[in-house]
């Protein structure tokens, strides 16, 4: 089974040699990386480049950007990493082995990492874990986590929805229509900095409304703006 790894980013020139560099040294020769730009002003569509990854542009919007890049993506399962992300060494066997185990489900098989947050916080750890029950307990992953999904799945909900915010939660529901979620005790290494740089508790605060809001029916794109607002204050 052929792995696409499928990275939106805007403005993230920094960090991605770093990560194109990580997966470059875990992925196998057949996996496919693709970056998806979204109109990024600081030079991370040359970085990428630079560094092997294959390059397209696409309207800004994490989701739009994701199902670009499955739309061009050739393989059989689609990972979508967040740029600040780190895969464990043991991804692509620990995404196939698990996905094989599934047996005639397979076609229909999608899932996420456990994850890890660093930074000084040691709230940080907290969180993660919380992050981990409470994805258990109710099937429901994060982008954070590195959501992988095989392609007959994702284009049999219609891939992401097209909006600003909660995007991950929207497709998470659509595919426990099909499936639970595989949910890989591997720990992916995710940047603390959106944490760290509100605030831990307020941001903890922040996104708890906001998911609550969504759960009782909020459209996406007006949380969208209260998250913007909620950073401008």
């Amino acid at each position: 089974m052929r792995l696409s790894i499928i990275i939106p980013v805007f403005n993230e020139a920094e960090g991605l040699p770093g990560l194109l560099g990580h997966l470059a040294s875990l992925c196998g020769c057949d996996t496919e990386v693709i970056v998806v730009d979204g109109g990024s002003e600081d030079g991370s569509r040359q970085a990428a480049l630079r560094a092997g990854a294959r390059v397209i542009r696409s309207e800004r919007g994490r989701a739009r950007q994701m199902n670009a890049g499955a739309a061009v993506a050739q393989g059989d399962i689609l990972l979508f990493l967040h740029a600040d992300t780190l895969l464990p060494h043991t991804a692509e066997q620990a995404i196939e082995a698990a996905i094989r185990r599934g047996g005639g489900a397979q076609e229909y098989a999608w899932g996420r990492f456990d994850v890890h947050i660093a930074g000084h916080s040691s709230m940080l750890g907290v969180i993660a874990n919380l992050m981990n029950w409470r994805s258990r307990l109710t099937g429901i992953a994060t982008g954070d986590q590195a959501m992988f999904v095989t392609r007959r799945a994702f284009e049999s909900v219609g891939g992401f929805p097209d909006q600003p915010l909660m995007e991950d939660i929207e497709l998470s529901r659509r595919l426990l229509a099909l499936s639970r979620p595989i949910c890989l005790t591997d720990r992916v290494v995710t940047s603390g900095r959106r944490w760290e740089a509100h605030g831990v508790w307020r941001t903890i605060w922040l996104m708890w409304r906001l998911r609550w809001a969504y759960w009782r029916g909020t459209d996406a794109a007006e949380l969208a703006r209260l998250y913007q607002r909620a950073w401008q204050e």
